[in-house]
Protein backbone atom coordinates (compact mmCIF):
# COMPACT_ATOMS: atom_id res chain seq x y z
CA UNK A 1 0.00 0.00 0.00
CA UNK A 2 3.11 2.47 -0.08
CA UNK A 3 3.05 4.63 -3.03
CA UNK A 4 5.90 7.61 -2.97
CA UNK A 5 4.08 9.44 -5.60
CA UNK A 6 0.91 10.14 -3.55
CA UNK A 7 0.62 12.84 -0.96
CA UNK A 8 3.03 12.88 2.23
CA UNK A 9 2.74 10.13 4.54
CA UNK A 10 3.29 12.97 7.37
CA UNK A 11 5.35 10.92 9.84
CA UNK A 12 2.52 8.48 10.39
CA UNK A 13 4.60 5.73 12.16
CA UNK A 14 8.13 7.78 13.05
CA UNK A 15 8.85 11.10 14.90
CA UNK A 16 8.77 14.45 13.69
CA UNK A 17 11.54 15.73 13.11
CA UNK A 18 12.85 19.67 14.45
CA UNK A 19 12.93 20.64 10.60
CA UNK A 20 9.36 19.82 10.44
CA UNK A 21 7.88 21.59 13.27
CA UNK A 22 5.61 24.64 13.27
CA UNK A 23 5.34 28.31 15.14
CA UNK A 24 2.48 28.00 17.92
CA UNK A 25 0.56 29.97 16.31
CA UNK A 26 0.56 28.10 13.20
CA UNK A 27 -0.81 24.54 15.38
CA UNK A 28 -3.28 27.07 18.13
CA UNK A 29 -5.45 28.36 14.67
CA UNK A 30 -6.23 24.00 14.08
CA UNK A 31 -6.87 23.68 16.98
CA UNK A 32 -9.04 26.60 17.50
CA UNK A 33 -10.97 25.52 14.72
CA UNK A 34 -11.89 22.27 15.64
CA UNK A 35 -13.04 23.27 19.58
CA UNK A 36 -14.97 26.34 17.52
CA UNK A 37 -16.43 24.07 15.22
CA UNK A 38 -20.40 23.43 14.45
CA UNK A 39 -20.74 20.93 17.21
CA UNK A 40 -19.98 23.30 19.60
CA UNK A 41 -22.46 25.45 18.48
CA UNK A 42 -25.26 22.91 18.74
CA UNK A 43 -23.72 22.02 21.65
CA UNK A 44 -24.62 25.84 23.62
CA UNK A 45 -27.93 25.96 21.99
CA UNK A 46 -28.61 21.87 23.49
CA UNK A 47 -27.61 23.79 27.15
CA UNK A 48 -29.02 26.96 26.62
CA UNK A 49 -32.31 25.49 25.64
CA UNK A 50 -32.00 23.52 29.29
CA UNK A 51 -30.09 25.71 31.57
CA UNK A 52 -29.49 29.64 32.61
CA UNK A 53 -27.05 31.42 30.81
CA UNK A 54 -24.97 31.66 34.01
CA UNK A 55 -25.18 27.57 34.64
CA UNK A 56 -24.69 27.14 31.16
CA UNK A 57 -21.55 29.06 31.33
CA UNK A 58 -20.24 27.43 34.35
CA UNK A 59 -20.78 23.80 32.18
CA UNK A 60 -18.56 25.23 29.75
CA UNK A 61 -16.20 26.04 32.05
CA UNK A 62 -16.03 23.14 34.41
CA UNK A 63 -15.83 20.99 30.79
CA UNK A 64 -13.22 22.90 29.65
CA UNK A 65 -10.82 22.69 32.21
CA UNK A 66 -11.02 18.90 32.09
CA UNK A 67 -10.37 18.82 28.74
CA UNK A 68 -7.75 21.34 28.88
CA UNK A 69 -6.30 18.90 31.52
CA UNK A 70 -6.48 15.96 29.48
CA UNK A 71 -5.29 17.79 26.23
CA UNK A 72 -1.86 19.39 28.10
CA UNK A 73 -0.88 16.03 29.48
CA UNK A 74 -0.90 14.14 26.39
CA UNK A 75 0.16 17.19 23.93
CA UNK A 76 2.81 17.48 26.10
CA UNK A 77 4.05 13.72 25.80
CA UNK A 78 3.75 14.41 21.95
CA UNK A 79 5.51 17.11 21.83
CA UNK A 80 8.74 15.56 23.52
CA UNK A 81 8.77 12.48 21.20
CA UNK A 82 7.42 13.55 18.51
CA UNK A 83 4.60 10.75 17.72
CA UNK A 84 0.66 10.75 17.13
CA UNK A 85 -1.61 8.91 19.78
CA UNK A 86 -1.85 4.78 18.45
CA UNK A 87 2.32 4.91 18.40
CA UNK A 88 2.86 6.51 21.25
CA UNK A 89 0.47 3.86 23.16
CA UNK A 90 2.93 1.77 22.18
CA UNK A 91 5.18 2.78 24.79
CA UNK A 92 2.71 4.04 26.75
CA UNK A 93 1.06 1.08 28.85
CA UNK A 94 -0.76 -0.81 25.69
CA UNK A 95 2.30 -2.30 23.26
CA UNK A 96 2.23 -3.20 19.94
CA UNK A 97 -1.48 -4.93 20.05
CA UNK A 98 -2.78 -2.84 22.29
CA UNK A 99 -1.89 0.08 19.99
CA UNK A 100 -3.10 -2.12 17.19
CA UNK A 101 -6.88 -2.03 18.83
CA UNK A 102 -6.24 1.97 19.77
CA UNK A 103 -5.65 2.41 16.23
CA UNK A 104 -8.41 0.71 14.84
CA UNK A 105 -10.76 1.90 17.38
CA UNK A 106 -9.85 5.15 16.40
CA UNK A 107 -10.12 4.89 12.48
CA UNK A 108 -13.47 3.43 12.74
CA UNK A 109 -14.29 6.02 15.27
CA UNK A 110 -13.18 9.16 13.30
CA UNK A 111 -14.00 8.02 9.84
CA UNK A 112 -17.84 7.54 10.68
CA UNK A 113 -18.22 10.98 12.23
CA UNK A 114 -16.17 12.36 9.14
CA UNK A 115 -19.01 10.45 6.92
CA UNK A 116 -22.00 12.05 8.81
CA UNK A 117 -20.73 15.31 9.52
CA UNK A 118 -20.20 15.59 5.29
CA UNK A 119 -23.79 14.65 5.34
CA UNK A 120 -24.49 17.81 7.80
CA UNK A 121 -22.82 19.78 5.02
CA UNK A 122 -24.32 18.70 2.41
CA UNK A 123 -27.75 19.76 3.41
CA UNK A 124 -26.68 23.07 3.45
CA UNK A 125 -24.74 23.39 0.45
CA UNK A 126 -27.66 21.62 -0.95
CA UNK A 127 -29.87 24.26 0.13
CA UNK A 128 -27.69 27.35 -0.88
CA UNK A 129 -26.72 26.36 -3.89
CA UNK A 130 -29.09 23.67 -5.49
CA UNK A 131 -28.13 21.59 -8.58
CA UNK A 132 -27.20 18.63 -6.82
CA UNK A 133 -28.97 16.41 -4.68
CA UNK A 134 -28.01 16.08 -1.03
CA UNK A 135 -26.28 12.53 -1.94
CA UNK A 136 -24.15 14.34 -4.43
CA UNK A 137 -22.89 17.05 -2.50
CA UNK A 138 -22.18 15.09 0.56
CA UNK A 139 -19.65 13.15 -2.05
CA UNK A 140 -18.04 16.04 -3.34
CA UNK A 141 -17.61 17.33 0.14
CA UNK A 142 -15.89 14.52 1.61
CA UNK A 143 -13.72 13.80 -1.30
CA UNK A 144 -12.56 17.71 -1.13
CA UNK A 145 -11.58 17.26 2.23
CA UNK A 146 -10.11 13.45 0.95
CA UNK A 147 -7.85 15.32 -1.53
CA UNK A 148 -6.75 18.20 1.25
CA UNK A 149 -6.11 15.81 4.35
CA UNK A 150 -3.67 13.67 1.78
CA UNK A 151 -1.09 16.74 1.56
CA UNK A 152 -1.14 16.23 5.06
CA UNK A 153 -0.64 19.08 8.14
CA UNK A 154 0.51 21.35 6.03
CA UNK A 155 -2.38 21.65 3.47
CA UNK A 156 -4.63 21.08 6.82
CA UNK A 157 -2.71 24.29 8.06
CA UNK A 158 -3.77 26.76 4.79
CA UNK A 159 -7.50 25.61 4.61
CA UNK A 160 -7.32 26.52 8.40
CA UNK A 161 -6.09 30.10 7.81
CA UNK A 162 -8.74 30.31 5.82
CA UNK A 163 -12.20 28.94 7.01
CA UNK A 164 -11.47 29.50 11.01
CA UNK A 165 -11.63 33.66 10.54
CA UNK A 166 -14.67 33.25 7.67
CA UNK A 167 -16.32 30.79 10.53
CA UNK A 168 -15.83 33.70 13.38
CA UNK A 169 -16.79 36.43 11.23
CA UNK A 170 -19.74 34.43 9.52
CA UNK A 171 -21.15 33.44 13.40
CA UNK A 172 -20.46 36.58 14.73
CA UNK A 173 -23.00 38.14 11.84
CA UNK A 174 -25.64 35.69 12.08
CA UNK A 175 -25.56 35.66 16.00
CA UNK A 176 -25.70 39.58 15.60
CA UNK A 177 -28.56 39.73 12.94
CA UNK A 178 -30.84 37.14 15.02
CA UNK A 179 -29.78 38.93 18.44
CA UNK A 180 -30.37 42.70 17.39
CA UNK A 181 -33.53 42.21 18.10
CA UNK A 182 -33.51 41.01 21.56
CA UNK A 183 -31.58 42.82 24.93
CA UNK A 184 -28.79 40.89 26.07
CA UNK A 185 -29.19 41.26 29.64
CA UNK A 186 -33.07 39.84 28.98
CA UNK A 187 -31.60 37.01 27.35
CA UNK A 188 -28.83 36.60 30.15
CA UNK A 189 -31.39 36.41 32.79
CA UNK A 190 -34.04 34.45 31.04
CA UNK A 191 -35.50 30.98 32.02
CA UNK A 192 -34.55 28.22 29.62
CA UNK A 193 -37.68 26.79 28.66
CA UNK A 194 -36.91 23.20 27.44
CA UNK A 195 -36.17 20.12 29.79
CA UNK A 196 -34.00 21.15 33.08
CA UNK A 197 -30.01 20.20 32.34
CA UNK A 198 -27.97 19.90 35.88
CA UNK A 199 -24.84 21.73 35.86
CA UNK A 200 -23.38 17.83 36.08
CA UNK A 201 -25.23 17.24 33.28
CA UNK A 202 -24.26 19.99 31.33
CA UNK A 203 -20.66 19.71 32.10
CA UNK A 204 -20.50 16.08 30.95
CA UNK A 205 -22.01 17.01 27.68
CA UNK A 206 -18.77 19.40 27.39
CA UNK A 207 -16.06 17.26 28.50
CA UNK A 208 -17.97 14.16 26.53
CA UNK A 209 -18.55 15.89 23.80
CA UNK A 210 -14.87 16.63 22.43
CA UNK A 211 -12.82 13.51 24.85
CA UNK A 212 -12.22 11.96 21.32
CA UNK A 213 -10.65 15.17 19.93
CA UNK A 214 -8.50 15.10 23.46
CA UNK A 215 -7.59 11.98 23.14
CA UNK A 216 -6.00 12.26 19.44
CA UNK A 217 -4.35 15.83 20.42
CA UNK A 218 -1.11 13.77 19.88
CA UNK A 219 -1.83 14.08 16.50
CA UNK A 220 -1.54 17.71 16.29
CA UNK A 221 0.77 18.76 18.62
CA UNK A 222 3.90 16.36 17.57
CA UNK A 223 4.38 19.17 15.61
CA UNK A 224 4.64 21.61 17.90
CA UNK A 225 7.94 23.08 19.05
CA UNK A 226 7.91 23.22 23.11
CA UNK A 227 5.67 21.97 25.10
CA UNK A 228 4.87 25.83 26.15
CA UNK A 229 3.29 25.97 23.05
CA UNK A 230 0.80 23.07 24.02
CA UNK A 231 -0.55 24.90 26.71
CA UNK A 232 -0.61 28.25 25.24
CA UNK A 233 -2.51 26.48 22.08
CA UNK A 234 -4.58 24.45 24.21
CA UNK A 235 -5.68 26.96 26.89
CA UNK A 236 -6.15 29.33 24.23
CA UNK A 237 -7.85 27.03 21.93
CA UNK A 238 -10.41 26.23 24.45
CA UNK A 239 -10.99 29.24 26.18
CA UNK A 240 -12.34 31.20 22.85
CA UNK A 241 -13.80 27.76 21.68
CA UNK A 242 -15.79 27.33 24.24
CA UNK A 243 -16.95 30.77 25.07
CA UNK A 244 -17.24 32.38 21.63
CA UNK A 245 -18.85 29.70 20.12
CA UNK A 246 -20.44 27.87 22.84
CA UNK A 247 -21.98 30.38 24.58
CA UNK A 248 -23.48 32.35 21.48
CA UNK A 249 -25.11 29.47 20.64
CA UNK A 250 -26.54 29.36 24.69
CA UNK A 251 -27.87 33.21 23.80
CA UNK A 252 -29.46 32.02 20.49
CA UNK A 253 -31.32 29.55 22.20
CA UNK A 254 -32.36 32.20 24.68
CA UNK A 255 -33.80 34.20 22.17
CA UNK A 256 -35.77 32.09 19.58
CA UNK A 257 -36.45 29.56 22.43
CA UNK A 258 -35.49 26.12 20.41
CA UNK A 259 -32.55 24.23 20.19
CA UNK A 260 -32.58 23.77 17.01
CA UNK A 261 -30.83 26.88 15.66
CA UNK A 262 -29.21 25.63 12.78
CA UNK A 263 -32.85 25.66 10.71
CA UNK A 264 -33.55 28.90 12.50
CA UNK A 265 -30.09 30.53 11.62
CA UNK A 266 -30.16 28.99 7.99
CA UNK A 267 -33.62 30.68 7.60
CA UNK A 268 -33.19 34.13 8.87
CA UNK A 269 -29.64 34.85 7.55
CA UNK A 270 -30.01 32.35 4.39
CA UNK A 271 -26.97 31.94 2.56
CA UNK A 272 -24.97 33.08 5.69
CA UNK A 273 -26.13 30.87 7.79
CA UNK A 274 -25.65 27.85 5.57
CA UNK A 275 -21.77 28.61 5.06
CA UNK A 276 -21.44 28.92 8.96
CA UNK A 277 -22.54 25.45 8.74
CA UNK A 278 -20.07 24.45 5.98
CA UNK A 279 -17.09 26.16 7.43
CA UNK A 280 -17.83 24.99 11.01
CA UNK A 281 -17.88 21.15 9.29
CA UNK A 282 -15.03 21.55 7.21
CA UNK A 283 -12.25 22.66 10.09
CA UNK A 284 -13.54 19.80 12.03
CA UNK A 285 -14.20 17.30 9.20
CA UNK A 286 -10.52 17.45 8.31
CA UNK A 287 -8.83 15.99 11.54
CA UNK A 288 -11.17 13.39 11.61
CA UNK A 289 -9.84 12.25 8.43
CA UNK A 290 -6.31 12.69 9.34
CA UNK A 291 -6.62 10.98 12.78
CA UNK A 292 -8.30 8.10 11.45
CA UNK A 293 -5.77 7.92 8.48
CA UNK A 294 -2.64 7.68 11.53
CA UNK A 295 -4.64 5.06 13.59
CA UNK A 296 -5.43 2.81 10.57
CA UNK A 297 -1.36 2.92 9.69
CA UNK A 298 -0.36 1.89 12.46
CA UNK A 299 -2.67 -0.82 12.87
CA UNK A 300 -1.96 -2.17 9.66
CA UNK A 301 1.99 -1.63 10.01
CA UNK A 302 1.41 -3.43 13.41
CA UNK A 303 -0.55 -6.12 12.53
CA UNK A 304 0.59 -7.00 9.00
CA UNK A 305 3.83 -5.89 9.69
CA UNK A 306 3.72 -3.44 6.20
CA UNK A 307 4.66 -0.10 5.85
CA UNK A 308 0.88 1.61 4.60
CA UNK A 309 1.38 5.06 2.74
CA UNK A 310 -0.73 7.41 5.33
CA UNK A 311 -2.10 9.52 2.08
CA UNK A 312 -3.11 6.34 -0.10
CA UNK A 313 -4.87 5.20 2.87
CA UNK A 314 -6.90 8.74 3.61
CA UNK A 315 -7.79 8.38 -0.21
CA UNK A 316 -9.24 4.99 0.98
CA UNK A 317 -10.62 5.79 3.32
CA UNK A 318 -11.94 9.16 2.96
CA UNK A 319 -13.55 7.41 -0.44
CA UNK A 320 -15.13 5.02 1.61
CA UNK A 321 -16.45 7.14 4.65
CA UNK A 322 -17.69 10.04 1.50
CA UNK A 323 -19.81 6.97 0.09
CA UNK A 324 -20.98 5.48 2.74
CA UNK A 325 -21.98 9.23 4.32
CA UNK A 326 -23.95 9.90 0.94
CA UNK A 327 -25.68 6.89 0.67
CA UNK A 328 -26.92 7.87 5.05
CA UNK A 329 -25.78 4.30 5.60
CA UNK A 330 -23.48 5.66 8.91
CA UNK A 331 -26.31 7.46 10.47
CA UNK A 332 -27.33 4.10 11.34
CA UNK A 333 -24.47 3.85 13.39
CA UNK A 334 -24.46 6.76 15.03
CA UNK A 335 -25.68 4.83 18.89
CA UNK A 336 -22.03 2.78 17.77
CA UNK A 337 -20.30 5.39 17.39
CA UNK A 338 -21.12 7.10 20.65
CA UNK A 339 -20.88 3.74 22.72
CA UNK A 340 -17.50 3.10 20.70
CA UNK A 341 -16.32 6.59 22.36
CA UNK A 342 -16.83 4.89 26.09
CA UNK A 343 -13.55 3.59 24.74
CA UNK A 344 -11.76 6.96 24.98
CA UNK A 345 -10.75 8.39 28.34
CA UNK A 346 -9.02 5.53 29.95
CA UNK A 347 -6.70 5.45 27.17
CA UNK A 348 -5.55 8.99 28.01
CA UNK A 349 -5.54 7.90 31.90
CA UNK A 350 -3.31 5.09 30.82
CA UNK A 351 -0.80 6.73 29.08
CA UNK A 352 -0.24 9.72 31.58
CA UNK A 353 0.16 7.24 34.32
CA UNK A 354 2.78 5.87 32.51
CA UNK A 355 4.52 8.43 31.00
CA UNK A 356 4.52 10.80 34.07
CA UNK A 357 4.16 8.44 37.19
CA UNK A 358 4.92 4.52 36.71
CA UNK A 359 7.71 5.03 33.59
CA UNK A 360 8.02 1.51 32.94
CA UNK A 361 8.61 2.07 28.86
CA UNK A 362 9.89 5.81 29.35
CA UNK A 363 13.25 5.19 29.14
CA UNK A 364 12.83 3.25 25.71
CA UNK A 365 11.41 6.61 24.32
CA UNK A 366 13.98 9.21 25.85
CA UNK A 367 16.81 6.93 24.86
CA UNK A 368 16.23 7.18 21.01
CA UNK A 369 14.54 11.04 21.55
CA UNK A 370 18.27 12.89 20.45
CA UNK A 371 18.79 10.92 17.38
CA UNK A 372 15.19 10.94 16.14
CA UNK A 373 15.10 7.00 16.39
CA UNK A 374 12.03 4.83 17.48
CA UNK A 375 12.80 2.31 20.47
CA UNK A 376 14.35 -0.89 18.97
CA UNK A 377 11.36 -2.71 20.82
CA UNK A 378 7.83 -2.85 22.17
CA UNK A 379 6.08 -5.50 24.33
CA UNK A 380 3.66 -7.46 22.06
CA UNK A 381 0.94 -7.43 25.41
CA UNK A 382 0.49 -5.88 28.48
CA UNK A 383 -2.37 -7.96 29.53
CA UNK A 384 -2.57 -6.31 32.77
CA UNK A 385 -3.18 -2.80 30.76
CA UNK A 386 -6.18 -4.48 28.82
CA UNK A 387 -8.27 -5.20 31.83
CA UNK A 388 -7.84 -2.00 33.04
CA UNK A 389 -8.87 -0.41 29.69
CA UNK A 390 -12.02 -2.71 30.02
CA UNK A 391 -12.81 -2.02 33.22
CA UNK A 392 -12.77 1.93 33.10
CA UNK A 393 -14.94 1.60 29.93
CA UNK A 394 -17.39 -0.26 31.46
CA UNK A 395 -17.54 2.03 34.38
CA UNK A 396 -17.46 5.05 31.74
CA UNK A 397 -21.10 3.14 30.52
CA UNK A 398 -22.71 2.30 33.05
CA UNK A 399 -21.73 4.27 36.49
CA UNK A 400 -24.28 7.26 36.53
CA UNK A 401 -22.66 9.19 39.09
CA UNK A 402 -20.31 12.44 38.53
CA UNK A 403 -19.09 12.89 35.09
CA UNK A 404 -18.39 9.20 33.12
CA UNK A 405 -15.56 10.52 30.76
CA UNK A 406 -13.87 11.72 34.33
CA UNK A 407 -14.94 8.60 36.13
CA UNK A 408 -13.37 6.51 33.83
CA UNK A 409 -10.43 8.02 33.10
CA UNK A 410 -9.45 7.90 36.64
CA UNK A 411 -9.90 4.57 37.10
CA UNK A 412 -7.75 3.82 34.24
CA UNK A 413 -4.86 6.16 35.77
CA UNK A 414 -5.11 4.72 39.31
CA UNK A 415 -5.50 1.22 38.57
CA UNK A 416 -2.40 1.11 36.06
CA UNK A 417 -0.45 3.27 38.65
CA UNK A 418 -1.53 1.12 41.59
CA UNK A 419 -0.55 -2.14 38.93
CA UNK A 420 2.45 -0.63 37.99
CA UNK A 421 4.00 0.37 40.82
CA UNK A 422 3.13 -3.15 42.68
CA UNK A 423 5.33 -5.25 39.88
CA UNK A 424 2.13 -6.91 38.29
CA UNK A 425 2.56 -4.87 34.87
CA UNK A 426 3.96 -7.71 33.10
CA UNK A 427 4.18 -7.42 29.23
CA UNK A 428 3.70 -10.78 27.11
CA UNK A 429 6.28 -11.24 24.47
CA UNK A 430 8.23 -8.60 22.38
CA UNK A 431 8.02 -7.18 19.28
CA UNK A 432 10.88 -5.40 17.18
CA UNK A 433 9.82 -1.95 15.96
CA UNK A 434 9.77 -1.82 12.26
CA UNK A 435 11.93 1.04 11.50
CA UNK A 436 10.10 2.77 7.94
CA UNK A 437 12.23 6.33 8.36
CA UNK A 438 14.31 6.25 5.45
CA UNK A 439 10.49 5.21 3.52
CA UNK A 440 8.83 8.10 5.58
CA UNK A 441 11.54 10.68 4.33
CA UNK A 442 11.46 9.78 0.36
CA UNK A 443 7.10 10.55 0.83
CA UNK A 444 7.79 13.72 2.96
CA UNK A 445 9.47 16.98 1.07
CA UNK A 446 11.74 18.95 3.15
CA UNK A 447 10.26 21.81 4.87
CA UNK A 448 11.68 25.22 5.46
CA UNK A 449 10.66 25.68 8.98
CA UNK A 450 8.67 28.75 9.52
CA UNK A 451 9.74 31.84 11.58
CA UNK A 452 8.16 32.42 14.98
CA UNK A 453 6.34 35.46 15.69
CA UNK A 454 8.50 38.16 16.71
Amino acid sequence: MTDRSVGVDDYALTRVPPSARYPWWSVAVQRFGQVSALSQFLLGATLGYGMTFWNAFWAFTLGALILEAVSVLVGVIAVREGLNTSVLTRWTGFGQGGSALIGLAIGISLIGWFGIQSGVSAQGLHGLIGGLPAWGWSLLFGLAITLMVMWGFDSMKWAAYVTVPAFLILVGWSVVRELSDHSLGSLVSSAPVGPHISLLQGTTLVAGGFIVGAVVTPDMTRFNRGTADVVKQTVLGFTLGEYTIGMSGVLLAHAVHSADIITIVTSSVGWVGTLVIVMGTLKINDWNLYSSSLGIVNFVGTVFGRSANRAVVTLVVGVAGSVLGAAGILDSFTDFLVILGVAFPPIVGIMVAEYFIVKRWRPDLEAGRSTGELPAQAPTWVPATLVIWLAASLVGKYVDWGLPSVNSLLVALLGYVLVGKTGLLRPVGISRTTDLRGAEQATTSDRVPEPDPV
